[in-house]
């Protein structure tokens, strides 16, 4: 497994207002991803002038934001396989989130920190 891509992700019910926050630190939206579940969430993937990355994911869920770290790899069921081994839960039930452009899945450490395995079918900058 090689990992591609490593950044901060926040998942929120408030979208909007987390995106202008970082917009306001001199961050500019990259990517949005729209066919997240159906289309009930949208992911936005954000960059600085000096190539800081994080991702803002929507839900629908009524509950507190979750801060997670993004971790993109050239193959997800390895990356599975290797962080279930080491004791992560997958809440979900190995249920994962497929889109256009990626497979992607939360799973939560042992200490209780949640990282979102994530790997992409084609580039992106």
């Amino acid at each position: 497994m090689k990992i591609t891509g490593f950044c901060p992700m926040i998942v929120t019910k408030d979208q909007e207002s987390v995106i202008a926050a970082f917009e306001a630190l001199g961050f500019e939206k990259r990517h949005t991803k729209t066919d997240i579940e159906g289309g009930a969430n949208v992911g936005v993937a954000m960059k600085d002038a000096n190539g800081n990355r994080i991702s803002i994911a929507s839900t629908t869920k009524d509950r507190q934001d979750i801060t997670s770290i993004q971790i993109n790899v050239d193959n997800f069921q390895e990356a599975y396989d290797f962080f279930i081994g080491k004791g992560f839960i997958d809440p979900r039930g190995s249920k994962t989130t497929v889109t256009s452009s990626d497979q992607a899945t939360m799973l939560i450490a042992p200490s209780g920190f949640p990282v979102v395995i994530s790997e992409h079918f084609r580039d992106r900058d």
